[in-house]
């Protein structure tokens, strides 16, 4: 394993030619303004480079030794002076050809983070807004996925009915101790959320791996579980279902929300509200 062991052509099942022996990721940083709208940093490619004078995503071959998050966030800055700061990475779309396939690592960004040529491969690097790139000559093969990856570029919060979501588990003794039992179930979602999601639900676009944010409701014996480091914990006060409701309501407006519930009633309350729901099986057969 080195540095830059991936650099070289690869043919793909269909007999294209790609440039990545071990296949190539890219960084899509998303910034969503005020209104909502978002904002995608884009690289305009050196003239000399593979479909040079195109617009597309910092980004290239994967070493040996990369998964395309690190890959992603190295070529960004490597060519964009983009460091991870300010970055949550939501998800990855995987582009397959069969043999060889390019990973699009969406992120969210902070801010309008600065980012300017670092080296030959980039002319120019810009903020765009999706109708903004529809004037620029895209990478073909950004402009291949652009209609499925434009569709994940909201951030995703799903919202764990903890109480609900133990019962369904239904582990011997989880009703003796509840604290304990939702701490467990807790932890197991954090160490699942570390590498990524990979059953992504339906009503949602279809992502290879899902980073969402995870907030975890507990009430009752369970309110004093601790957050951690993927997953933060909400104490209702009261009704656990009016804490999640309420979670809900302070999601921000383009934020795509998934209740994690079997309780029909509280499945009425989140839907009327815009968030979508999936039942406990969904979660735990991942687990």
């Amino acid at each position: 394993m080195a540095a830059k062991d991936g650099d070289g052509w690869a043919q793909c099942d269909l007999g294209h030619q790609h440039w990545g022996v071990y296949g190539a990721s890219g960084l899509l940083a998303v910034h969503h303004d005020a209104t909502g709208l978002p904002h995608i940093l884009m690289q305009k490619r050196a003239l000399w480079s593979h479909h040079g004078g195109t617009w597309g995503l910092p980004g290239g071959a994967l070493d040996s030794h990369e998964d395309s998050i690190t890959g992603a966030l190295r070529e960004a800055r490597e060519e964009a002076a983009l460091e991870g700061d300010g970055l949550r990475v939501q998800g990855v779309y995987l582009d397959d050809h069969g043999g060889w396939s390019f990973e699009t690592v969406i992120a969210e960004a902070s801010g309008l983070l600065e980012a300017i040529p670092a080296n030959s491969e980039s002319v120019e690097l810009r903020w765009l807004t999706p109708a903004q790139l529809t004037t620029k000559l895209l990478h073909p093969g950004f402009a291949e996925t652009w209609p499925e990856v434009g569709l994940a570029l909201a951030p995703s919060l799903v919202v764990l009915d903890i109480a609900n979501i133990v019962g369904a588990r239904a582990e011997h003794g989880w009703w003796k101790d509840r604290a304990g039992a939702a701490a467990k179930l807790i932890a197991a979602v954090d160490a699942l959320n570390a590498g990524g999601l990979r059953a992504v639900p339906d009503q949602l676009p279809h992502l290879e791996r899902w980073f969402p944010r995870l907030t975890a409701v507990v009430e009752g014996a369970a309110r004093d579980t601790a957050s951690l480091p993927g997953v933060s914990v909400v104490a209702a006060p009261a009704d656990g279902d009016d804490a999640i409701v309420q979670v809900v309501r302070d999601a921000l407006p383009w934020e795509r929300v998934l209740v994690v519930t079997a309780d029909r009633g509280l499945r009425e309350r989140v839907t009327s509200l815009g968030a979508a729901f999936t039942g406990p099986r969904w979660l735990l057969s991942q687990l």
